[in-house]
């Protein structure tokens, strides 16, 4: 694994390594004794998947205190434009954003801590992302901002977006309970 700090409020970027022989190939997507000498202390309390077509919109999601939750999202299948916001107050990067490429083929983590929403665009029909967390998910703090309120250009027309992630706060009227 080679772990790349994003210089951008703790997120960071792993490249994983695949190991390929006659039988096929072999990847290590987790070492919690390697992510906790760079000061990652994540145990994983719950996994999700989720399939989506091209050009949807998922997000942005976040869970607030005291469920809040750091997240290592991959993309097993497809491609996606995926993208973070700090919604930590006392962050220099305070709702900032910053867009990072996964696929497949790359083989690559995205270590996101708690106090960062969550989104990404699908680029391709059938793209499948993974995400580990590290807190049990509550309903009641469940949370999100809505993906168009944050200066961000999509580089699509006509997005796919569920009613959910359509009825979130925009980015200017949220108040942040993230220190």
């Amino acid at each position: 694994m080679k772990i790349i700090d994003l210089n951008f409020g703790g997120l960071k970027k792993i490249s994983l390594d695949l190991f390929q022989d006659e039988r096929g190939s072999f990847i290590k997507t987790y070492n919690s004794k390697l992510f906790q000498s760079i000061g990652i202390n994540f145990n994983i309390e719950e996994e999700f998947f989720s399939t989506s077509n091209k050009d949807v919109i998922r997000g942005f999601h976040f869970q607030l205190p005291p469920f809040d939750h750091d997240k290592i999202v991959r993309c097993l299948t497809g491609e996606v434009l995926d993208v973070v916001i700090d919604l930590r107050k006392t962050s220099i990067n305070y709702k900032k954003h910053l867009s990072i490429n996964l696929n497949a083929e790359k083989n690559e983590l995205l270590f996101i801590p708690r106090g960062f929403a969550h989104g990404f665009l699908s680029k391709k029909n059938n793209t499948t992302m993974q995400y580990f967390v590290n807190s049990i998910y509550s309903k009641d703090h469940d949370s999100g901002i809505r993906y168009d309120t944050i200066g961000f250009d999509w580089g699509i027309k006509n997005p796919i977006v569920s009613s959910r992630d359509l009825s979130f706060t925009t980015l200017e009227s949220y108040r942040s309970e993230f220190e």
